[in-house]
C-alpha cells in the first residue's frame, strides 16, 4: 500500500468513527427522551417497539385518521436485541401496555465476531425478550410481527447477509417463540411483496426500508388487531 491509499484508508477509518459515534449518541439521545416522554403516556395503551422499520411506522397518525384508540411507538433505529435487551424499561416495561406489536432483530442479521452466528445469537435475545415480557407484563396481548421482506437489487452492505431467505429463517424461529409463550405471530408483508417475494423495488431506497405508502399497506393489515 502507497502513503497515499494509507492516509486514504487512515482517512476513512476516522470518518467511520465518527459516523458511528453520531449514530450512538442520536441513540442515547432518543432513548433519553422516551424516558421523558413516558412520565406523562397513559399506561394500558397499544405500543409499537422495536428499531427503525418501528420507528419510520406512522402508526399514531394512521390510528389519529382512523378515529383508532392512542398508539405509543417506541423505536429506535440502527436498535440490536441487545440494545432492546438493555433499554426494554422505557422502550416497553414501563408503558405497561395492554396490547404490544413488537419487531426488533433484524438489525441482528448480520456478520458477528469469529466464533459467533447472528441466528443463534438472535434466538436467545428473542427468548429473554418474550421471557421478559411474560413475567413482567403477563396481561398483555402480544403480537410478534414477521420480519420485512428486503430488496437484494439495491446497494445496501447489509444485504449481503441480510437476504430474504435469512428473514424467512428468522421469521420461523420467531413463530416457533409466540407459540412456545402464548403470543401471537402475525405476518402483514403479503402487500409488501413483487413476484419473486422481494420488498417492492418502487418503494424502497436502500432494499430494507420504505415508505409511508408501503406503511399504509401495512397498517390495512394490521387493523384487525388494533
Amino acid at each position: 500500500m502507497t502513503e497515499r491509499e494509507q492516509i486514504t484508508e487512515e482517512v476513512r477509518r476516522q470518518l467511520i468513527q465518527e459516523m458511528m459515534a453520531n449514530f450512538n449518541h442520536e441513540k442515547e439521545r432518543k432513548l433519553a427522551n422516551f424516558r421523558s416522554q413516558n412520565a406523562y403516556i397513559r399506561k394500558g395503551q397499544t405500543l409499537f417497539t422495536g428499531s427503525s422499520l418501528m420507528e419510520q411506522f406512522p402508526i399514531s397518525e394512521f390510528c389519529l385518521n382512523e378515529g383508532l384508540p392512542i398508539v405509543y411507538n417506541r423505536g429506535i433505529g440502527g436498535y440490536t436485541t441487545d440494545e432492546f435487551l438493555s433499554a426494554i424499561g422505557p422502550m416497553l416495561l414501563d408503558l405497561e401496555p395492554s396490547k404490544l406489536f413488537i419487531n426488533i432483530g433484524t438489525n441482528d442479521i448480520r456478520d458477528m465476531p469469529e466464533g459467533e452466528d447472528w441466528f443463534s445469537h438472535l434466538s436467545s435475545n428473542y427468548r429473554k425478550i418474550c421471557e421478559m415480557i411474560r413475567e413482567k407484563l403477563p396481561e398483555t396481548i402480544v403480537y410478534m410481527m414477521a420480519y420485512y421482506p428486503v430488496n437484494p437489487h439495491r446497494n445496501s452492505p447489509a444485504l449481503r447477509v441480510r437476504t430474504n431467505e435469512a428473514v424467512a429463517r428468522a421469521n420461523e424461529m420467531v413463530r416457533a417463540l409466540a407459540s412456545e409463550f402464548g403470543f401471537q405471530y402475525i405476518d402483514v408483508n403479503d402487500g409488501l411483496k413483487d413476484e419473486q417475494g422481494n420488498l417492492q423495488i418502487e418503494h424502497t431506497l436502500d432494499g430494507i426500508h420504505f415508505d409511508a405508502a408501503a406503511y399504509r399497506t401495512v397498517f390495512e393489515r394490521l387493523k384487525q388487531y388494533l
